[in-house]
């Protein structure tokens, strides 16, 4: 499935000014739950997605993922972008041939890191990061589709939150043809202003998994893009976990009384041919 072109524009109008949010379903359900709550596009998140499976994050496999972007895709008319991980290949022709596959999912953007999933050496090396980035936007210009490409560094996440580090691979990242730059784990508005300032005038994504900012804060900083990851997924992972825990241990079912009626959540779906 190629990727709609009505969608593709609206998607990249998104990143020329101002500041959005693309938030994180985790299957057709969420994603069209969100877009009836009015937000322009969304972001597949690895981990929601895994959970939904009964596996932990990054343990999907590459096919799975691919069903899982074609699914999103089609159960929604807004743009999605997919978290790849990390291309599901650590040399830069594995990933140049699985973005190739990724983009023909009907994705309008695609998101590659630079973790390795090893805790003693977390990071590629960075010369390897960089290629992998340029692997990933050859397979796009070959596809000639105008999926747009995020570079992700994620020192923050995996125990390197060096920012002067962080800042060399997301500038060498857009230098490798990333239209968006992405360093998930900062807190600090001094670390996103220099990141902003760094790659400018490439958009740059935020994470945003708990209540450390606003989105008019980030605005104010430059930030383009703010996405929340696995966030809505642990928060409905949160009310279900207490629900079945009250059940569990004490016999009653009082959470199940502050649920949301199916008379507020039918109105969020529509038909599935629509």
């Amino acid at each position: 499935m190629t990727p709609d072109p009505v969608r593709l524009r609206a998607f990249r109008d998104l990143h020329r000014a101002g500041c959005f949010v693309i938030p994180n379903p985790w299957d057709a359900g969420s994603a069209r739950a969100l877009v009836a709550l009015g937000f322009p596009a969304l972001a597949t998140t690895s981990s929601g997605f895994a959970w939904t499976l009964g596996a932990r994050d990054n343990r999907v496999t590459l096919d799975e993922a691919l069903e899982h972007f074609r699914a999103l895709s089609a159960a929604v008319g807004v743009p999605v972008n997919g978290d790849f991980e990390g291309g599901f290949a650590s040399a830069p022709e594995g990933v140049r041939a699985n973005v190739a596959r990724a983009v023909t999912t009907g994705l309008c953007g695609i998101s590659i890191e630079d973790s390795t999933g090893d805790p003693a050496a977390p990071l590629f090396d960075f010369r390897l990061a960089v290629e992998r980035v340029r692997a990933a936007r050859e397979a796009i210009d070959t596809a000639k589709n105008g999926v747009l490409l995020t570079g992700r560094s994620e020192g923050f996440l995996v125990g390197r939150p060096d920012l002067m580090e962080t800042i060399r691979r997301l500038v060498a990242f857009a230098e490798a043809g990333a239209e968006c730059l992405y360093a998930p784990g900062l807190r600090s508005k001094d670390d996103f202003r220099r990141i902003v300032e760094a790659v400018a005038p490439r958009p740059v994504n935020a994470l945003v998994n708990s209540d450390f900012t606003t989105v008019e804060e980030l605005a104010t900083l430059g930030v383009r893009r703010i996405s929340v990851g696995g966030a809505l997924a642990r928060a409905a992972w949160t009310g279900f976990l207490a629900a079945a825990r009250e059940i569990k241990e004490h016999g009653t079912f009082t959470a199940l009384g502050r649920a949301v009626g199916s008379s507020q959540l039918e109105p969020l779906f529509g038909d599935r041919d629509a």
